[in-house]
């Protein structure tokens, strides 16, 4: 099946979605989840998972309503980094707009490794 780059994004929402609702009310599959990540996801959605290489998908349960939970990100390595001509205007004129497209080269996400 063909999807536009939007259609795709938002299915890849939709499993993400799909997944976390599950672990929500099925303690089993939150157990699984965490044990199997990958696994889990694609016996649940159909869909397949492909990490880049060296990488593992880490799944913390932070339902714990009594807690505040903060992920600590990898130290991003900015000397392999490419920036957009856009993002480089944007750098070099003091702009502010750059910080999510940023993060987000720095710091894929599940969404970036589902495979439609």
């Amino acid at each position: 099946m063909y999807y536009t780059n939007k259609e795709m994004e938002q299915r890849k929402q939709e499993i993400i979605e799909a997944v976390i609702s599950k672990a929500w009310e099925d303690t089993s599959f939150r157990t699984e989840l965490i044990a199997d990540p990958i696994k889990s996801i694609e016996k649940l959605t159909g869909v397949k998972v492909d990490l880049p290489e060296g990488k593992t998908l880490v799944i913390n349960d932070q339902t714990d309503k009594s807690k505040i939970y903060v992920n600590i990100p990898a130290e991003p390595e900015i000397e392999s980094m490419e920036l957009s001509e856009e993002q480089l205007e944007a750098v070099a004129g003091g702009g502010q707009k750059i910080w999510s497209d940023f993060v987000s080269n720095l710091f894929p996400t599940l969404k970036d490794c589902i495979t439609l």
